[in-house]
């Protein structure tokens, strides 16, 4: 079964969204605006119906949670796809006129806004009707008709098709600036990188995108994309929560540069090997007898460097490196072992047809490797260089490693939750990708003939180059 119409309105909302980023913003806001006084008339006139009639939704035989706390995750998991708009914030930051203040704030606040609204429309929904009493097509109208409010079918009509405008823009958005910078990074051709002189707007990868998505709504059910979406949005999560992970335990010690600042980098060497030689007593200019001079920035501060000072200096530089590889070993490790243990505690928790003996070994062993590592990440310290390797300042997420552990588990839980036809698709999907990065993207990454160096020495490379990092 096909539907053509959702096929024409991806193409027009893909067309409005080449107007330019500031158009884009305006008509999002107004349907935003629509759709949020639609969800407020629903909570306000939902409310007001459901003390009227004393609640008649809750009072069901079998309880307030029919399928269990399994059942109340499944359809979470389902529905996570009404959380991806969320990352359009973060996909524009290229044009923020504040990144550092805008993307965090802009981000928490729409977060709050969304979760309040969406949790009191459904407690006032499911109080007005028993939830198998409900329409699976329109749920929300026919729960204030069903209560003699047939007119309030004309006011949720209009809020969701600016919902579904809004969510349309908010979705389609993020994906050609994606696009573009994987362009960038040579992952894909030159063809997405094409932006617009007078909008801003990389036209190509919005109508590759447009086109994409309007092919996608025109072959498949909603409920089969929704079931895609929510798997690619959870696995997005969970990277970037590893990642967090990563990047405040074992960032990477080297970093890539282009080609193009091959003069720079062997300058800077250049000029590290004097310096070098000059602490080593190596200077040819400089008398044995004379004194050492550390770099203090001031020609009347001499020490005397003796031989065992030397020697002590470089047996704790030694001491504290090998304590460093340690410490990075046993990091690496531990975050490992935490995607295992949460892997294995929700497989074992969400399959019921497993033994008692196997589900209760298997939740067990899961939850152990997850305490444990909770355990020696809070005892160990993190990377001397986790503020410096890609951040610049201002937001950084708190309660680590509590916070990322938790997103692990809970995400891994509602993937797990998810229909198996849903991770054929996207097991497809995902095929495709692969085939890409083999076929082109490996082929013509950035990083086929990037130099990479050391990461404390990146900062002083660029300023020598006089680029802006």
């Amino acid at each position: 079964m096909v539907d053509p119409c959702a096929a024409v309105l991806v193409l027009i909302v893909t067309g409005f969204l080449c107007l330019g980023i500031k158009e884009s913003a305006l008509a999002q806001g107004i349907a935003t605006a629509v759709n949020v006084f639609a969800m407020l008339f629903v909570i306000i006139a939902g409310g007001y119906l459901g003390f009227k009639t004393g609640w008649t939704g809750y009072e069901v035989p079998t309880g307030y949670f029919p399928f269990g706390v399994d059942g109340m995750l499944a359809g979470s998991a389902t529905v996570f796809f009404s959380y991806i708009g969320f990352d359009t914030v973060a996909s524009t930051a290229e044009e923020a006129k504040n990144p550092k203040r805008d993307l965090p704030l802009g981000i928490a606040l729409s977060l709050s806004i969304c979760c309040c609204l969406y949790m009191l429309v459904s407690i006032v929904i499911v109080g007005l009707v028993p939830y198998y009493a409900m329409d699976p097509d329109t749920p929300i109208s026919s729960a204030f008709a069903s209560n003699g409010m047939q007119w309030a079918a004309y006011i949720i009509t209009v809020g969701a098709v600016t919902a579904l405008i809004s969510t349309l823009m908010g979705s389609i958005l993020p994906q050609p600036r994606i696009l573009m910078a994987m362009a960038r990074d040579g992952l894909l051709p030159s063809f997405f990188l094409d932006v617009n002189k007078h909008t801003q707007v990389p036209v190509n990868s919005t109508l590759a995108t447009g086109i994409v998505a309007s092919i996608l709504a025109f072959f498949m059910d909603v409920s089969q994309l929704a079931g895609m979406v929510s798997v690619g949005t959870l696995l997005a999560f969970t990277m970037v929560a590893v990642s967090v992970l990563i990047l405040r335990y074992v960032p990477p010690d080297e970093v890539p540069l282009p080609l193009s600042l091959q003069e720079s980098i062997d300058s800077y060497k250049l000029r590290h090997n004097s310096d070098a030689q000059m602490i080593n007593g190596e200077n040819p200019a400089k008398s044995p007898g004379d004194p050492c001079l550390p770099l203090l920035g001031e020609k009347n501060v001499a020490v005397d460097c003796t031989v065992v000072e030397k020697l002590e200096a470089l047996s704790s530089f030694t001491a504290g490196t090998l304590d460093e590889e340690n410490r990075r070993k046993i990091a690496g490790w531990t975050i490992m072992l935490i995607c295992v243990g949460a892997f294995m505690l929700t497989f074992a928790a969400s399959n019921l047809w497993f033994s008692s003996l196997i589900r209760f070994t298997l939740c067990g062993a899961g939850g152990l490797l997850l305490l444990s590592g909770l355990v020696i990440l809070t005892c160990i310290d993190q990377d001397d260089e986790r503020h410096n390797f890609g951040h610049a300042g201002g937001f950084i997420c708190p309660f680590v490693p509590l916070l990322p552990i938790s997103c692990i588990l809970i995400n891994v839980y509602l993937l797990i939750n998810l229909e198996v036809a849903t991770w054929v698709r996207v097991s497809v999907w995902l095929m495709v990708g692969v085939l890409i990065y083999i076929f082109y993207g490996r082929r013509h990454s950035s990083l086929l003939n990037a130099i990479y160096v050391p990461k404390a020495h990146v900062d002083e490379i660029y300023r020598s180059s006089g680029a802006i990092l």
